[in-house]
């Protein structure tokens, strides 16, 4: 999909966030603490976005609210949304005092 069609898709209200290479690195702990925060904000949705090979596009960029590296490393796409729902739930889990993240 491209950057007009996912634009197009988002509403004025949904919170954007890129998960791209350039983002904010943290921690698990760093992240669930993130994610706490972003409940609490007004938005309609938060929207998590996966970048392509080259990045995203500088309307994406502008329209983003906030952009999070995973890791320095390259995955693939596949990876990257297993990684990325891995660390949802262990940020779920640091946020309910779960034994997990241990």
């Amino acid at each position: 999909m491209d950057e007009q069609n996912i634009i197009k898709n988002l509403d004025d209200r949904d919170h954007l966030v890129l998960l791209d290479e350039g983002g904010a690195l943290m921690d698990s702990i760093k992240f669930s603490e993130y994610l706490d925060q972003l409940f609490f904000q007004p938005a309609k949705r938060i929207v998590f976005l996966i970048g392509g090979a080259y990045g995203f596009g500088d309307l994406l960029y502008r329209r983003a609210n906030a952009s999070v590296s995973l890791s320095p490393l390259t995955f693939t796409h596949d990876m990257v949304r297993l990684i990325f729902l891995e660390q949802l739930y262990r940020a779920f889990t640091i946020k309910n005092n779960l034994p997990y993240h241990h």
